[in-house]
């Protein structure tokens, strides 16, 4: 009497799958030195996982980057564009102080 077994096969994609929904953490550090005199020292902190479940634990920092959102880049243009228009005002005023001093003088 043959005994059968039931194989069970995981494919990458059902491996894939598993991680992005429950999400995986890497951490590790990497120290290089001579002599025990630490020279380097590299933090390696690494999360794997869906965007749904990124999301779900609080990361979202994608959604702020310039380099990666569009509606970020946006806000950063209109803060520049308010600091611009700031700087402009207080550089008028800094050259009517002027030309309000170089006319005093000139009256003298």
């Amino acid at each position: 009497m043959a005994v059968e077994h039931q194989v069970q096969s995981n494919t990458i994609v059902d491996v894939l799958e598993k991680v992005l929904d429950k999400g995986v953490v890497i951490a590790g550090d990497i120290t290089v030195g001579i002599a025990d005199v630490e020279l380097l020292t590299i933090k390696i902190r690494l999360i794997v996982a869906s965007v749904d479940k990124a999301k779900e634990i609080g990361m979202d920092w994608w959604e702020n980057d310039p380099y990666l959102s569009s509606k970020a880049a946006d806000n950063k243009t209109a803060a520049l564009e308010q600091e611009n228009k700031q700087l402009q005002e207080r550089l008028n005023s800094v050259e009517k102080m002027l030309e309000n001093n170089r006319l005093n003088m000139a009256e003298k």
